[in-house]
């Protein structure tokens, strides 16, 4: 099946037009697409990618596929089915995931964050590699016969995931926080005795790293802060210029984000070096864990955007709250420093 690179949704006129050149349906037509799927992913740490394909209510096709970050830990690796619900989320207008094919089993993580969607045990799922004449359907449910779910935690009206949120969120006046504020007193007051026991703290690193297979090197203890220079990649007027967008765009993806479990909404606009936003909100699972971070979420926004590659994101906004049992801040400043380590990283808080 020929498609144009990198091509992460396929409108309904199309795919019917491909569905029929091959006397297929549109449901037979989902596992010839699988390995278009899996030329999406970007797995260089396993090597091992994951292709899914989705076909919703208004004929559309979605497709998703795995994201390593070589040099984070794993759990910021970003699943098949993570970018293709996140895919979903930003461009089904309501549509419902009527049938799914994956290449590979999904994990227990993605078998879970897909019971935010309604109705996803009615979803029919075949798990193949390869073109079937055939495809094997099953229920959702086949594969996660007793869920824990969403409405084992909320009321049923709550809003779920690829239906509307309604987070009525504004922003604080005068919070514009920037990347490296606070890097005068890192060791919150501390400094003596932060030094004195440097050694012991590599020490009792190097021992942890040991534990998990990881030998340390010599003379490479890294300061905090030592690319807190030189931010945005060189583009300070044009993320001056668009700071306002961006915190807008930051803005609209915490109001629709799906947090109903922490009540901790928050969304993320990227900029890159030609001025364009991409934004990702906030998506919890029931279970906590498989929950997609808004960082995540608008690194997705990026690659079906066409972004090309992280160096080229200039600015970060994250929206959230002040003070809350969940933040998304830390983590989407580890991300972002190390794909991007240049770009301006801002937080700004709502209520």
């Amino acid at each position: 099946m020929n498609l144009p690179p990198k091509t992460y949704i396929i409108e309904a006129e199309e795919a019917e037009s491909m569905a029929k050149s091959k006397n297929l349906t549109l449901p037979q037509l989902l596992p010839s697409l699988i390995k278009s799927a899996q030329t999406l992913a970007n797995p260089p740490i396993s090597n091992f990618a994951v292709g899914v394909v989705g076909l919703t209510s208004d004929g559309r096709i979605f497709f998703g596929g795995n994201i390593e970050f070589p040099g984070l830990p794993l759990h910021h690796t970003i699943h098949g089915e993570q970018f293709f619900i996140t895919n979903l989320a930003a461009h089904a207008a309501g549509a419902k995931l009527l049938y799914l094919a994956v290449s590979a089993a999904p994990c227990g993580h993605c078998r879970q964050f897909f019971q935010e969607l309604r109705g996803i045990s009615d979803t029919q799922i075949v798990i193949t590699d390869q073109p079937q004449e055939n495809p094997d359907y099953k229920p959702f449910s086949s594969i996660l016969p007793h869920p824990f779910g969403p409405f084992d935690l909320l009321d049923e009206n709550t809003p779920l995931i690829l239906e509307k949120q309604n987070n009525q969120l504004t922003l604080k006046d005068g919070n514009f926080i920037i990347q490296d504020e606070k890097t005068c007193d890192l060791p919150n007051g501390f400094s003596d005795l932060n030094a004195k026991n440097e050694g012991f703290l590599k020490t009792e690193a190097s021992a942890a790293a040991r534990g998990s297979h990881v030998p340390p090197k010599d003379g490479n203890f890294i300061n905090q802060d030592e690319n807190k220079f030189d931010l945005s990649n060189g583009f300070c007027e044009l993320v001056a210029k668009n700071e306002e967008f961006l915190k807008s765009e930051a803005l609209a993806a915490a109001r629709g984000s799906h947090a109903p479990y922490s009540g901790c909404p928050s969304g993320v606009a990227l900029m890159d070096c030609e001025g364009k936003v991409y934004k990702g909100s906030y998506m919890e699972s029931a279970a906590y864990n498989p929950s997609m971070m808004p960082v995540q979420a608008a690194l997705v926004a990026y690659m079906v955007a066409g972004g090309g590659g992280y160096e080229r994101i200039v600015a970060a906004v994250v929206v959230e709250k002040e003070g809350v049992v969940v933040r998304q801040e830390d983590t989407a400043r580890l991300v972002l420093k190390h794909l991007s380590p240049k770009c301006e990283f801002r937080v700004v808080y709502c209520n």
